[in-house]
């Protein structure tokens, strides 16, 4: 793929990834917005993409869950199940009660991971409703996948021990993501807004590259933008593979205690 460097000249990003791989990307979507053109996000053709970006597996959320079927949903994505697919769950977070039956549905189908549409459902970090699914998926051991605006969204989670992976640190933001996850070891964040020259120096050095995983948001925005950002970054050989992937795997693919 090339892209214009800013003079008109042409530039191999390709060439910039060079052997990177990802082992697993922690935000990736199956289904489709209605209300937005975009690309088709049938399983097959997701996966497709993917492989054209050389990552290997993917942590996969339903749009027609979060949007409007969450049980279907869910079983649909379930049975999409391999080593190259993640199962992640999803909840209504307008409807407290319902997200934590089905909370306690996927923790029992072995499901490790939900995610949480906030924007989409039109929800708030200050309801009640975001607290109470953020304890019940604490008290199972479940790792939380949250969109929404970091500055807000850690509130929900403070103090519950909990694993959650904010997808939509900006790198505007980043400060107040650090100075939040430096009192909560289970906080970590996608790379796929850190896009600034330092911002992945700047949380490992604050926090250690344990905290920082790649996602994408395949196939709604574009994956080889944080591959050449984790790329090209000042990171260590052994940190870019934990982004990469062995980040994601230990939370993702971890026995529940």
């Amino acid at each position: 793929m090339a892209i214009e460097d800013g003079s008109g000249i042409p530039f191999d990003a390709w060439r910039l990834v060079g052997g990177l791989e990802v082992a697993l990307d922690v935000d990736v979507l199956f289904g489709a917005y209605p209300d937005r053109d975009g690309p088709p996000g049938a399983p097959e053709q997701v996966l497709r993409l993917l492989g054209g970006h050389r990552i290997r597996a993917a942590a996969v959320a339903s749009l027609r869950a979060a949007l409007f079927d969450v049980r279907s949903g869910n079983d649909e994505l379930i049975a999409h199940a391999a080593p190259e697919v993640v199962p992640v769950g999803v909840v209504d977070l307008r409807d407290p009660v319902g997200a934590a039956r089905e909370l306690e549905r996927l923790a029992a189908e072995g499901v490790r991971a939900v995610r949480l549409f906030p924007d989409e459902q039109g929800v708030e970090a200050g309801f009640p409703s975001v607290r109470h699914v953020a304890r019940r998926a604490a008290r199972l051991g479940l790792v939380v996948l949250t969109g929404g605006d970091v500055r807000r969204f850690w509130q929900p989670f403070a103090g519950l021990g909990a694993d959650v992976v904010f997808l939509d640190t900006h790198f505007y933001h980043l400060g107040d993501f650090l100075v939040a996850a430096a009192d909560e070891p289970g906080f970590h964040t996608s790379t796929r807004l850190l896009n600034s020259p330092d911002a992945l120096e700047l949380a490992a050095a604050e926090l250690g590259a344990g905290r920082l995983l790649y996602g994408s948001r395949a196939p709604h925005y574009e994956p080889l933008v944080p591959l050449l950002r984790l790329a090209t970054s000042g990171l260590k050989p052994e940190e870019i593979a934990a982004v990469a992937g062995g980040n994601a795997e230990r939370l993702l693919r971890r026995p529940q205690s």
